[in-house]
């Protein structure tokens, strides 16, 4: 039995160990010069169809580079249309596409929306947080 005990005491503090040495935040993270938001946690009451829809948004002085979709359990082929969506935020300030109004795609409608809600989500955090 105490063996048992000094096994279970022994993962215990391994495991505090290895949570200690992640990053407290990983929702804003940076790579050269690259800010990248990711909206898995600050969005997480978004649900498109069937559930969470988070994205990461890539950042460069001010300017969405790249919106990219994370998995999800949409269904593929809806969600392939929305993602398509992602596209216009690309080379606009992050002022302007925090404040984008994008056509929700027919057939794909509350994907579409879920991940403008993301974008929108992620681009606050940035603003607040930069």
């Amino acid at each position: 039995m105490k063996k048992k005990n000094i096994k279970l005491c022994m993962v215990a503090v391994s495991a505090a160990f290895i949570v200690s040495g992640m990053p407290a935040d990983s929702t804003m993270t940076s790579k050269g010069n690259t800010t990248i938001v990711n909206t898995t946690t600050i969005a997480k009451g978004v649900k498109g169809y069937k559930h969470n829809t988070p994205v990461k948004i890539y950042i460069e002085r001010n300017r969405v580079v790249k919106v990219e979709a994370l998995p999800n359990q949409e269904t593929p082929k809806y969600f392939a249309k929305a993602k398509k969506l992602l596209k216009n935020y690309e080379g606009k300030t992050t002022r302007k596409a925090e404040k984008m109004s994008v056509d929700a795609v027919s057939g794909a409608t509350m994907s579409s929306k879920a991940l403008m809600k993301n974008v929108q989500a992620g681009l606050e955090y940035y603003r607040r947080n930069k």
